[in-house]
């Protein structure tokens, strides 16, 4: 998975669609290998980005779990103190 595609499940507030939309981005520029898509892909890219995003959103809305939401800034710190110990900061 590309490490820059975070977690959007059990968070509250739930997530946003921009958040969703960055996500679907970030999967579609992995697939497709390039960050900017050519003139003669753009729609092609456009699209795909537009459906990746409305699945994730289908998903989303479809999920159900018992656990109880996730606190964002406490997942940010825990992610922060990996990062930390991971490289030595």
């Amino acid at each position: 998975m590309c490490r820059n595609i975070r977690v959007l499940h059990n968070f509250e507030p739930p997530a946003t669609s921009d958040e969703v939309q960055a996500a679907a981005l970030q999967y579609v520029r992995k697939v497709g290998g390039s960050v900017k898509p050519s003139a003669a892909n753009q729609a092609a890219f456009d699209k795909a980005v537009a459906a990746v995003a409305a699945a994730t959103q289908e998903l989303l809305d479809a999920l159900v779990t018992t656990a109880p939401p996730k606190d964002r800034e406490v997942e940010a710190a825990k992610a922060k103190a990996r990062s930390a110990e991971r490289y030595g900061r």
